[in-house]
């Protein structure tokens, strides 16, 4: 005598449609690292983007600095530090370097934490400070020391000192280079050496 299936086909059925918890795990993994994928490399371009803001800000105002050095007659430079950077002005009557009080353009500037400069002047890397140059300031008196220099210059004759300017993200070594020829044109380059 032959035991019968009540239901052949629906049980059979019913097994063959069901996902074994190791099927499920394994989806479960593999969604996970495409998610983890995805949302480092989105982070990867924000930070991308970030470093390129922050080039094309810098460009920026040294062409403004320039324009208004030109137009105004008044010599002014850009000091470099490791995290951030300033615009100062010459007064060539007291033949002295100012720091710029009041301009909102060409306000100190840190740039974005985990970012910071290499600076080469004439093919040599230059030392940056962490901070600003020391100031022998008081309330209202503004200027710099008496043998202060900033790094770059940006004349009244409209000339710019020649400089190679790398913003750099340490963590994974992605850079930006802004070169001032000695032609005076001005470039963005990415690290594969285009122009942006």
């Amino acid at each position: 005598m032959s035991i019968r299936n009540p239901c052949p086909n629906r049980c059979r059925f019913a097994h063959s449609s069901a996902f074994t918890l190791i099927e499920l795990l394994v989806v479960v993994v593999i969604i996970t690292v495409i998610s983890a994928v995805a949302l480092l490399s989105l982070g990867i371009l924000g930070d991308d983007r970030n470093l390129q803001r922050e080039a094309r800000r810098l460009s920026s105002l040294i062409e403004l600095a320039n324009d208004e050095a030109t137009i105004q007659g008044r010599d002014y430079g850009l000091e470099i530090m490791q995290s951030g950077y300033r615009f100062v002005e010459y007064d060539p009557i007291l033949n002295r370097w100012y720091e710029m009080i009041g301009d909102d353009f060409l306000r100190p500037r840190q740039i974005e934490e985990g970012m910071e400069f290499e600076l080469f002047i004439e093919d040599h890397r230059i030392l940056l400070d962490a901070t600003a140059a020391d100031t022998d300031r008081e309330e209202d008196d503004s200027n710099l020391t008496d043998d202060y220099i900033p790094h770059i210059l940006i004349m009244s004759s409209g000339d710019v000192s020649p400089f190679e300017l790398r913003l750099l993200r340490p963590s994974d070594r992605a850079a930006l280079t802004l070169t001032m020829s000695l032609a005076g044109e001005l470039e963005i380059q990415g690290d594969d050496q285009e122009p942006l």
